[in-house]
């Protein structure tokens, strides 16, 4: 079953935002599609990310990761090659977090800075909702709409492939789940 997907665009020069439904849990979700993207990314998406790494950190604040992007012509589905991103704020248990773009991805090109914020929310149905909040600031005379239109892109085929290889994998990315039943069960013990 595939989720739907709602895109809002704000009428802002200087921000975007997209929402994504998903069937999958939120926990579950945020820890694949966010926290170890830069490792299932090249196995999901090997049309769109060519290689992902840690560049320095364990994945806390602080921690850059860098997405390398295809290159081939007809595969490119970017309209850069790499990206790295700074984490800047994670609050793990809200599925929370807030990143920065220190390079690629239009820096020095067609935008001077920009963030993203990206919160999984619990949905009623047991599924989740992914908000992903962009900020950015445009170089003077740059325009950006049809690469907003590709980010938007990107960032559902980011959590459609994680929501597909977690609905595949039904024991994937659970373990924070058991290891909290665990616990509860040895204090009711």
């Amino acid at each position: 079953m595939l989720a739907s997907l709602i895109i809002t665009a704000m009428p802002s020069t200087n921000s975007w935002t997209h929402e994504i439904e998903s069937p999958v849990a939120a926990p579950r979700l945020f820890r694949a599609g966010v926290m170890d993207w830069h490792t299932l990314a090249p196995k999901l998406v090997p049309q769109i990310v060519a290689s992902a790494h840690a560049v320095e950190g364990e994945g806390g604040v602080g921690s850059v990761r860098q997405f390398n992007f295809t290159s081939v012509p007809y595969l490119a589905a970017m309209p850069f090659n790499l990206i790295k991103e700074r984490l800047e704020f994670l609050d793990v248990d809200k599925c929370e977090c807030k990143s920065t773009l220190i390079e690629g991805g239009g820096i020095g090109a067609a935008i001077e800075a920009a963030t993203s914020h990206i919160k999984v929310e619990s949905a009623a149905n047991g599924g989740s909702m992914v908000k992903v909040k962009s900020t950015y600031k445009l170089l003077p005379g740059m325009e950006v709409e049809d690469e907003i239109t590709k980010a938007k892109g990107y960032v559902t085929a980011i959590f459609k492939a994680a929501e597909a290889y977690l609905i595949a994998n039904l024991d994937a990315y659970n373990d924070q789940i058991n290891q909290s039943t665990e616990i509860i069960y040895m204090i009711n013990m």
